[in-house]
């Protein structure tokens, strides 16, 4: 497998070793064998990775370093010792454990690709048939990890990396107490989700942290097909029991079969003829589905509800007839949209759709003092073309050289309407962005802008950070709510590419609602 390292087993002995100590640096040597060439990103929990060089079997690895070592490092380095005692195509092989009390760091196999959660930042969610290829994969990695008694506990987005060969490699296990082979299972239901729709459904905080599901009232994430249509019902099953406490869950090689069968029926387009789930726990020998007391439980009580409706409305349905007839001689009518039974909120949404935009419900925001001299390109940001959008000026500082709050596109939908996500496009990372929704536009003047950031509020309590990706989604819209106005906004601007500066051009924004 080619790896990004390779061609370069030259350097790590052209400048000799770098022992040093305290925050890691590009020529370092650690242990007097393993050169650190270039600091990749950090992983969820905010250890830095980093690519470099074995310099005595001259291979490239990834390096992953904590601050500090000792007692804290503690349940880093039992995972990574007993990792490497599990050799599997889907599991980054470790090489190397080291506490240096200032630091301890893991020495693994460098995969030459990208994570999932890069992988689906840059291209947006994933057809159903590559989703179920990456989690069949993680799952057969958990099932060779939980055949020899050990827990991975880190199974993510982030430390779920696609090869340049599409060899999917579960990497960095880090169980402690709280972990569990149900947990590494349920989190397969977790890459399953963030695979189809682009939102992790459980809740991050922090830099790196995924965007939020699409929650309803009660804070229960959707379904992926709520979510976004074309994603077969199997499947969208699959992942909600996965995701469900109430429903008991595999085993992981029974997951993984399941994952198989699955896989199979996609590689043939046969989506609608798998037939119902069958996890088969501990033996491949019975063809029976093993389901769980609660389904059965539900299913029995919604066969006997429904019963109990149909009576109901049949014994009504006779007695209108009757006085129907007696009164008037003309059988009554219901209109087929009336709801049956009073507040129908619980009922699933439909998939949400792209909402038409054009260039006269859109225009610029600029927080005073502001000039408005780029109003004109507001409309290229619903112009359907990700080549043209709106470029903010050049400053001197990240935030606006300290001249004002911010610069957005605020969209009027003309009418409210049930909206679901947003999605815009920018021209470089590095930007801080949020979406806001307000009760009105004020106007278009300088003073109306002041009014609007006063009276609008972020779809998130928490403080926007800066995005290391181009495209953004942004969710929390209230499904009990409806919005005719929403402001994208930026607060803070990357380093120019064109020179000295601070500037972002918002090429594309897209709406999604129902």
């Amino acid at each position: 497998m080619t790896q990004v390292g390779e061609g370069h087993e030259t350097a790590a002995d052209e400048a000799g070793p770098v022992l040093t100590f305290g925050a890691p640096a590009a020529g370092e040597v650690l242990a007097e064998r393993y050169q650190l060439e270039e600091h990749v990103n950090n992983d969820s929990a905010g250890r830095q990775v980093w690519r470099g060089i074995d310099v005595i079997l001259r291979r490239p690895v990834a390096v992953v370093l904590r601050h500090p070592g000792g007692d804290s490092a503690t349940e880093m380095l039992q995972a990574a010792v007993a990792a490497s005692r599990v050799i599997h195509p889907n599991l980054a092989g470790v090489y190397d454990a080291i506490d240096e009390e200032e630091r301890a760091y893991v020495v693994r196999e460098w995969v030459d690709g990208e994570s999932l959660r890069d992988l689906v930042g840059a291209e947006g969610p994933l057809d159903p048939a590559r989703a179920i290829t990456i989690a069949r994969s993680v799952a057969d990695a958990l099932t060779a990890v939980h055949a020899t008694g050990m827990i991975h506990g880190n199974v993510h987005p982030g430390s779920t990396l696609i090869a340049d060969d599409n060899r999917v490699v579960l990497a960095d296990a880090r169980a402690d107490e709280a972990d569990s082979t149900e947990l590494d299972v349920r989190a397969v239901g977790g890459i399953l989700y963030f695979a189809l729709t682009g939102h992790w459904p459980h809740a991050e905080v922090g830099r790196s942290a995924l965007t939020d599901a699409n929650r309803d009232s009660a804070g229960n994430p959707a379904a992926p097909r709520q979510i976004r249509a074309g994603i077969p019902a199997y499947l969208d099953d699959l992942t909600m029991d996965l995701l469900d406490r109430r429903v008991v869950a595999p085993a992981s090689d029974a997951l993984t079969a399941e994952l198989g069968r699955l896989d199979a029926a996609a590689e043939d387009e046969e989506y609608e003829d798998v037939g119902p789930l069958r996890f088969v726990q501990g033996t491949a020998s019975s063809n029976e589905p093993i389901r769980s007391a609660p389904k059965i439980l539900v299913g029995v009580g919604a066969l006997i509800i429904i019963a109990i409706i149909g009576l109901v409305f049949g014994i009504r349905a006779i007695g209108e007839t009757s006085n129907n007839n007696s009164s008037s001689g003309v059988t009554g009518t219901t209109p087929t949209n009336a709801p049956a039974g009073g507040n129908n909120s619980s009922a699933p949404l439909p998939a949400p759709e792209k909402i038409a935009l054009s260039g006269s419900m859109v225009r610029l925001v600029d927080a005073p003092p502001g000039d408005r001299v780029d109003a004109a390109e507001a409309k290229l940001t619903v112009d359907g073309d990700a080549d043209t959008g709106w470029s903010t000026q050049t400053f001197n500082a990240s935030k606006f050289g300290g001249l004002k709050d911010g610069m957005g596109i605020l969209i009027n939908l003309g009418q409210a309407r049930s909206l679901s996500e947003v999605r815009v496009l920018t021209s470089a990372p590095g930007a801080t962005m949020d979406v806001r929704t307000g009760p009105g536009d004020p106007g278009d003047s300088s003073n109306g802008d002041k009014q609007l950031l006063e009276q609008f509020t972020s779809l998130s309590d928490e403080k926007p950070e800066g995005g290391a990706g181009t495209k953004w989604y942004f969710t929390g819209f209230d499904p009990n709510q409806k919005y005719q106005y929403v402001l994208v906004f930026l607060t803070a601007l990357p380093k120019s590419d064109e020179g000295p500066g601070y500037k972002v051009s918002v090429n594309e924004i897209e709406l999604y609602g129902y």
